[in-house]
């Protein structure tokens, strides 16, 4: 197992975030605020950008954009080709936004400040220890490199939930990009063209309200589970959104050790192999009664049966799941100690366990990206995971490449073979 270590702190911003998204495989969106009461408290979004030092990662604020009373709870992205959407949360209400890129003078960027979507002017802030992100030679250059820069500007809104306290829970969007999955309070799941957000389909999936929802790699199966205890899963493609009455495929069937109550928390598709068609399903589940001597589970599926693979307990309740893009990883965030996990994904073995890396609730989790769009950010680590909670903090969580075999190990087995064979030698006459 490889040795316990936290990069730790990234970014910290002056509301509660809720929402983690990764835009390219250098730029990350945090989101969520303090709500419609006049609290002081800011709504809305930041984009920062990744780097690594040689160190340790770094995050510089990009650009940040508020979205006045309404907080954003959750959100989606969908970059594919040149256009570049975000769906997010807002109340009752999914809002559509046009995330469009540019480049810009890297040495300008350094110099000056840019233009929010709101008309304030806002420098770029450097954040926990940018500066040593920074060489000599990079402050004296007068480099002509660009860099990535964002514009968030607000497009369609529609609503997502008819409750009677309606409140969109969770939003997804297909990986080709042209479905949209919501899930709130009224218990249905409803599925939109995207990026128009057109009805297609409403399913009466729960008797209670969604916790989470997913799409397969493949874009034919869609993953709910809910409050009310279940979890299915659905038909996503064309068939299942022309089946209004049809039912779901699967039902997810969770054996629970001593016979205690269980309920779903979130769920996730996983790759296998970096294959497309070839994936797993991941859930958590938590103990019903809020006992500390409860144990969380993490759970394997086969989601072409529903059979259950693999169980894993761990020793408290869990909030947050998140799965590499190329299947290889699973990040797990805990309820109550604010712990974050690292698992091999075919295994459930964790290989990183980082103790109250936040003071409350994990709420969001992203692996920084294998593959996605752009270069990636370069580091000595084998997976690098992003967590946030409602304590305002972005961080980060590395995990070093792990090693089969200690090197001194491999030094002293080399010299015994070494011994060994000449030993061998001259007993023979060799």
């Amino acid at each position: 197992m490889a040795p316990n270590r936290s990069d730790g702190l990234l970014a910290r911003v002056d509301f509660p975030l809720y929402t983690l998204q990764t835009l390219t495989n250098r730029h990350v969106l945090v989101a969520g605020g303090g709500g419609s009461s006049k609290t002081g408290v800011a709504n809305g979004f930041e984009i920062f950008e990744l780097s690594h030092n040689g160190n340790r990662f770094v995050a510089e604020e990009v650009m940040r954009h508020e979205t006045g009373a309404n907080v954003v709870m959750n959100c989606a992205v969908s970059a594919l080709q040149t256009r570049t959407y975000l769906a997010a949360g807002q109340e009752s209400h999914c809002q559509l936004y046009r995330v469009n890129i540019r480049m810009v003078d890297t040495a300008e960027m350094r110099r000056g400040s840019f233009k929010a979507e709101n008309g304030l002017i806002r420098r770029r802030r450097r954040t926990v220890s940018e500066n040593d992100n920074i060489s000599k030679t990079d402050r004296n250059s007068n480099s002509t490199e660009k860099r990535i820069s964002f514009e968030i500007r607000p497009s369609d809104s529609i609503q997502t939930d008819f409750g009677d306290e309606a409140m969109q829970r969770v939003v997804r969007i297909s990986p080709n990009g042209k479905l949209m999955a919501t899930g709130g309070t009224d218990g249905k799941v409803r599925l939109w063209s995207f990026p128009k957000m057109e009805l297609l389909r409403t399913i009466d999936a729960h008797t209670k309200e969604i916790d989470d929802l997913d799409f397969s790699p493949c874009d034919s199966m869609l993953v709910s589970i809910a409050k009310d205890g279940g979890a299915s899963l659905w038909a996503a493609g064309a068939a299942g959104a022309a089946g209004e009455g049809a039912g779901p495929l699967i039902e997810l069937v969770s054996q629970p050790p001593n016979g205690t109550k269980y309920l779903f928390k979130r769920c996730r598709f996983g790759l296998i192999e970096d294959q497309k068609d070839v994936y797993r399903l991941f859930t958590l589940a938590n103990p019903l009664g809020r006992s500390g001597k409860q144990k969380g589970l993490i759970q394997l599926w086969n989601p072409k049966d529903g059979t259950l693979k693999k169980t894993v307990a761990v020793d408290e309740s869990l909030s947050a799941l998140a799965v590499r893009d190329d299947g290889r990883f699973v990040g797990v965030g805990t309820m109550f100690s604010g712990s974050v996990d690292i698992y091999v994904a075919f295994s459930l073995q964790r290989v990183l366990h980082v103790a109250g890396a936040h003071s409350m609730f994990v709420t969001g989790l992203q692996f920084v990206p294998a593959r996605g769009s752009g270069p990636p950010v370069a580091s000595r680590s084998e997976a690098a995971l992003l967590s946030i909670s409602v304590d305002n903090r972005l961080c980060v969580h590395s995990l070093d490449y792990r090693s089969t075999m200690p090197a001194w190990l491999a030094i002293l087995l080399i010299i015994f073979v070494l011994f060994c064979t000449f030993t061998l030698c001259s007993y023979f006459g060799i």
